[in-house]
């Protein structure tokens, strides 16, 4: 092990799923997702990936047309500091019936514990869009339920709805978000019905509640998968979605009743029902 260690803060003002697209095809080393931005640790040094982001910002500007705000940090630190520094990074959050911490901080008795550990860029609770998600979990899925979670990435939502008494699948598209799913499962003594690499539509069965926590741009193109999987008067979650493209997401799903919407920063959570 080096005697230090390179750690590269970013903040972006918009495009946060852009920008961690990027970063995840882009960088040899894994990252840390904060409301804000992202935190790269290496024992390299970075500066060519802030370069590189500022690249992507530029033609990003360019293709949207917008101005986009990016703040790159880097800073040098002693390996031994890494391990602390970390998990006082980490900090344990309450979203309606649920509290999210990390294995080195105490359960909360009076609440449904979620034990996630972050890796990677995977969900951690403190995201807008897994925030709002889990506050829809929390309020519209009920013990028995058959529920699908659609881009599982770390297994939060579906880890909740098990929690709540659900039976859940669960997919990616992405075999390391299976994996990570997986293993975060396993950290909170539950069990996936069934999880597979693909999407919803390689699912086998109609579901009560299904959850889309993604991207605008993927709500769309899989609209009609999503809609199929839904039994009738099922409850459909969608998320990940920038408000400027909210109209854009419903025109896919104007055959469903808009239940509820929960705002939060620039991001929105649609929870839909199916008309039948």
């Amino acid at each position: 092990m080096e005697e230090y260690y390179y750690q590269l803060v970013v903040k972006v003002s918009s495009h946060h799923d852009l920008f961690a697209d990027f970063l995840a095809d882009t960088v040899p080393v894994g990252f840390e997702e904060t409301e804000d931005g992202f935190v790269i640790r290496s024992e390299d040094e970075l500066e060519t990936i802030g370069w590189a982001l500022e690249q992507f910002k530029e033609a990003l500007q360019k293709a949207l047309k917008e101005n986009i705000e990016l703040e790159c940090t880097q800073s040098k630190h002693k390996n031994s500091d890494w391990v602390k520094m970390y998990q006082e990074s980490i900090k344990p959050i309450q979203i309606s019936k649920f509290y999210i911490h990390p294995t080195w901080d105490e359960p909360n008795p009076d609440s449904i514990n979620i034990v996630i550990d972050p890796a990677l860029a995977f969900g951690t609770g403190h995201h807008p869009t897994t925030a709002s998600s889990l506050r829809a979990v929390s309020e519209y899925v009920k013990s028995g339920d058959d529920v699908l979670d659609v881009g599982c990435g770390s297994g939060i939502l579906g880890i909740g709805a098990i929690k709540l008494g659900a039976n859940v699948e669960a997919c990616d598209t992405d075999i390391v978000s299976v994996d990570n799913s997986l293993e975060n499962a396993k950290l909170n003594c539950v069990e996936f019905s069934k999880i597979w690499e693909g999407s919803c539509d390689k699912s086998e069965k109609q579901y009560d509640v299904v959850i889309a926590n993604i991207v605008a741009d993927v709500l769309t193109f899989i609209a009609k998968d999503l809609k199929k999987a839904l039994k009738p008067n099922g409850i459909l979650i969608l998320s990940g979605i920038l408000d400027k493209y909210e109209n854009k997401v419903l025109k896919f799903y104007k055959d469903c009743n808009v239940l509820k919407r929960i705002a939060q920063d620039e991001w929105v959570t649609l929870i839909l029902s199916k008309e039948v």
